[in-house]
């Protein structure tokens, strides 16, 4: 029993080398020639959890972003290519559709002959749409029919009496901090590392720093030095975890609204990279690496003077517990109260309650603590610093914070308790609890088992985006950072012919997922088996490209 298992010996052997242990089978057709063959890809998993060797390429690939895009010295512009004259052809063609259209209202004619005519008018419509989203273009041509075509709420823009009152400047377009002179002359472009975090919600039992003199509790005790309780509540009866739970949820939207408020009370275009994760008492806080600087007393204001209001009916007070929830009703269409049959109070007539002047929102959001340092470009500081914000991309979002003693595993489960009947979204089959019919409501809600992504357990009410780059952080995306490595790949192996290399067309292949039953595709094990030894010796190749061009650009002493 304790010899290795031959696949787990397999799965080492390829994380060893970086080759993917899920990868894809593809059949590409060369829609040129009718030529097919089946190639594989890798799965490109973002967690170690899935595919160790991906989610590590991913993280080399963040961390590359993060280092070309910090202490930029010029703006990073992106000069859009020309459209192509097909795409040009495609765009007069729709026109003329248009046109067609506005003028077959205006003809003389039945109905039923202008039905069919539109009818005609629309498959070409269609069919075109499909082609230009093919197309290699940005955007939609035209705006997107929404499924919802109820009027849009708005909501009043002034500022809460509770929250101080920020700097608005006009914001500039500059990207790229300020250059500062030293006494000897010498210039210097810092950048700043900033972390965001939560309020409090109770004291937790935290590490304490060496040197550092902390008062005791009513107890006698210094609380903190035990690992087994980091990050729970000193008292769980007065921990609010009803705040933290709804902080979570919103946590995404606050910091969204901080770097709209940061970027209008600077009065330029402030760019940042970084990734958000658990702090140990389970709460979420981002760390962020910020091109050029800013001062920490304007960070500070702005983190206070952050909130996003949740305009939603008010879910205080639950009417209903899970164990009696509405009933439904299939004739009314429509969730009726256990004890007077009555139906719940529908979504829209609960937001139409919110439209008085008066009205408050159901719950806000703010920041807590900001902390701030300066980075100078080039430093040891300055790659410690990116793998700090990068160091748990690969992992879940509770999976380095998991719980390991029985205090810690109570403290995850209140909170995972408080989520299970809070709202998530409109559609929330919790909104039953607080006598409201969901937006969209139909049968088979389960009040306290809403299936989204709050209140599983590997989220804990996150459910934003996990790394956070602005647009134009290095103005690059991830697949231009993935084609710059391998146009360095052949110049070192091609010995430049990268550059002069026919690249194939993007049109050219169509790509159809194979399955991997059918009879022309090996066996995992067999592929895995195959990739590890490409890859030992594609690597092989790339040592000794890379020492022959060494050793052609070594200055010769003879010579000399």
């Amino acid at each position: 029993m304790r010899q290795p298992l031959a696949k787990d010996a397999l799965r080492l052997l390829a994380e060893q080398h970086g080759v993917c242990v899920r990868p894809l089978a593809l059949r590409r057709t060369d829609t040129h020639t009718g030529l097919t063959e089946v190639v594989e890809v890798p799965c490109g998993a973002r967690l170690a959890a899935k595919c160790k060797p991906c989610a590590e390429r991913n993280r080399r690939l963040r961390i590359q972003q993060i280092r070309e895009g910090w202490h930029l010295a010029d703006e990073p512009a992106v000069q859009a290519d020309r459209p192509t004259g097909e795409v040009l052809e495609l765009i007069r063609y729709r026109a003329h559709l248009e046109f067609a259209r506005e003028q077959l209202m205006y003809e003389p004619m039945t109905p039923d002959e202008r039905a069919a005519q539109l009818a005609d008018l629309d498959a070409a419509t269609t069919e075109v749409d499909e082609h230009l989203a093919q197309a290699s273009l940005r955007g939609h041509l035209t705006p997107r029919d929404r499924d919802d075509h109820r009027p849009r709420r708005k909501r009043s823009t002034r500022r809460r009496q509770d929250s101080p009152d920020l700097p608005r400047l006009p914001v500039d377009a500059r990207t790229v901090g300020r250059v500062y002179a030293g006494r000897t002359g010498k210039t210097h472009r810092p950048s700043m590392l900033v972390t965001l975090t939560l309020d409090s919600h109770g004291s937790v039992h935290q590490h304490i720093r060496r040197g550092a003199y902390v008062l005791p509790c009513e107890c006698g005790t210094r609380h903190g030095q035990r690992d087994d309780v980091l990050g729970t509540p000193i008292d769980p009866a007065s921990y609010d975890y009803r705040r933290a739970a709804l902080d979570a949820i919103h946590f995404a939207r606050v910091l969204d609204r901080w770097w709209q408020n940061l970027r209008r009370a600077a009065g330029w275009n402030v760019q940042y990279a970084g990734a958000v994760e658990l702090q140990r008492r389970l709460a979420p806080h981002a760390h962020f690496a910020i091109r050029g600087t800013l001062p920490r007393r304007l960070l500070k204001q702005v983190a206070g003077a952050t909130y996003h209001q949740v305009w939603w009916p008010a879910f205080d007070q639950p009417k209903y517990t899970v164990d009696r929830p509405p009933i439904w009703d299939t004739d009314q269409g429509a969730y009726l109260d256990p004890r007077t049959k009555q139906p719940l109070r529908s979504w829209s007539k609960a937001l139409d309650e919110l439209e008085d002047e008066d009205a408050e929102p159901a719950y806000v959001a703010r920041l807590g603590r900001i902390d701030a340092r300066g980075i100078e470009a080039g430093g040891k500081d300055t790659e410690r610093a990116i793998r700090y914000v990068t160091k748990y991309v690969t992992k879940d979002l509770t999976e380095h914070a998991a719980p390991q003693s029985d205090a810690q595993r109570a403290h995850f489960d209140r909170l995972h308790a408080a989520l299970a009947t809070l709202p998530c979204s409109p559609t929330c089959a919790n909104w039953l609890l607080y006598g409201i019919q969901p937006d969209g409501v139909k049968a088979g809600l389960t009040p306290g088992r809403c299936s989204g992504k709050v209140h599983q357990r590997n989220t804990l009410g996150f459910t934003g985006r996990r790394v956070l780059v602005s647009r134009q952080w290095s103005g690059k995306t991830l697949t231009d950072h993935r084609a710059d490595n391998r146009a360095w790949i052949r110049s070192i192996l091609g010995g430049g012919l990268a550059d002069t290399e026919e690249q194939p067309q993007a049109d050219r292949y169509t790509f159809e997922l194979a399955r991997p039953d059918d009879p022309d595709i090996p066996p995992l094990e067999h592929r895995i088996l195959r990739a590890v030894s490409a890859r030992i010796r594609w690597r092989t190749e790339l040592h000794q490209a890379r020492q022959r061009l060494s050793a052609t650009q070594r200055p010769n002493p003879q010579a000399a």
